[in-house]
């Protein structure tokens, strides 16, 4: 190798070696800046982490607070629904008491009866029926449903459920003739014609008294 090639290859060394720290150099910067960011990235993922930390507890706080709210209010709901049960109870008994004082006489609809059963009460077997109020002679049987506020429905489950039961349960009635009636405080017009169509006759107080209406 001439001094001219060595001088060539040193200088091809130099150069390359100043590249080489330029590329050196160039690498530790972006390492640092790689190291910053990562820094940076790592505090703000564990702000993110401690924040949603944070709401997730007050969420669960509140989740508590309104679960122990839910409790109170359904508690207070059934309280409520056991008033208004025992309201709708004593009103049905009132109209019961009342409608019975005022048959006391046995006589209704123009048929004078012997004996008035109050919540005349039968079970045979699984099939059980009670009745609030019934009169008897040797010929006639009426099977009256009392109420405080008469509703359709009423009118339907004497027609369709109670009468069936009662003929279920007491056959030895069944020669008889059978009246139903419906009687109550507080009724519709549409409701008494439609129980006067289907052959139910009505009781409605009226004052201290009773007001008949038959079919």
């Amino acid at each position: 190798m001439t001094d001219e090639e060595l001088k060539d290859l040193v200088a091809s060394n130099a150069k390359a070696i100043l590249e080489l720290r330029e590329d050196i150099k160039e690498t530790s910067r972006e390492v640092k800046k790689t190291s910053k960011y990562l820094k940076k990235s790592k505090e703000e993922t564990d702000k993110f982490i401690k924040e949603t930390s944070m709401q997730m507890k007050e969420t669960e706080k509140q989740l508590k607070e309104t679960a122990i709210q839910m409790k109170e209010t359904d508690r207070k709901l059934k309280s409520v629904g056991v008033q208004l049960g025992n309201i709708g109870a004593n009103q049905g008994d009132i109209a019961e008491e009342f409608f019975v004082n005022s048959l006391s006489n046995l006589k209704v609809c123009g048929i004078q009866y012997d004996e008035l059963h109050k919540n005349m009460h039968k079970r045979v077997r699984k099939n059980e029926g009670e009745f609030d109020i019934v009169l008897i002679n040797g010929v006639d049987i009426a099977i009256i449903e009392t109420k405080y506020k008469a509703h359709e429905d009423d009118l339907e489950d004497l027609i369709e459920n109670k009468h069936k039961k009662f003929k279920e349960l007491y056959p030895e009635y069944n020669d008889y003739n059978h009246h139903l009636g419906l009687a109550s405080f507080y009724m519709s017009d549409e409701l008494k014609t439609r129980a006067l169509k289907n052959n139910v006759f009505v009781l409605q107080r009226k004052g201290e008294l009773i007001e008949s209406f038959l079919p």
